[in-house]
């Protein structure tokens, strides 16, 4: 049932290159210091992006020390977040909300929005976004 369910999936996906992949390794990517007004000792890695020839969506690696935030932001795309370690609060519109590894998140667009890591260890995390398209 499940191998019906992914052949019905590909068959209706329109792949840029069907042809091109990405595996790499975290160690590999290289941590990009996160340097908008706002952001404190954050770092995100591109783990898959357009360059990858990904169509849809970016992954991304954030990783934020103690102490650490990102700006208080919004913009018109979603965000889909999972949790990998640490302990943070994210700010969403006029709310907070408290979390630690094993969350998802969803942050529709247009959502203030900042993730701020309350914990000793850095917080780390996943973070998908559409593809703009140009």
């Amino acid at each position: 049932m499940a191998e019906s369910f992914y052949l019905r999936v590909l068959e209706n996906y329109d792949m840029v290159d069907d042809s091109k992949y990405k595996v790499v390794h975290i160690s590999e990517v290289k941590a990009l210091e996160v340097k908008e007004g706002g952001a404190e000792k954050t770092w995100v890695k591109w783990l898959i992006s357009k360059d990858d020839g990904a169509p849809n969506f970016a992954m991304r690696l954030f990783e934020i020390e103690p102490g650490g935030r990102t700006p208080l932001h919004d913009h018109p795309w979603e965000h889909e977040v999972f949790i990998l370690d640490g302990k943070c609060k994210l700010v969403l519109g006029d709310e907070e909300k408290i979390l630690e590894a094993g969350y998802a998140i969803y942050i529709p667009p247009n959502l203030r929005h900042s993730f701020i890591n309350t914990g000793e260890r850095t917080l780390r995390f996943l973070c998908l976004i559409p593809i703009r398209k140009s």
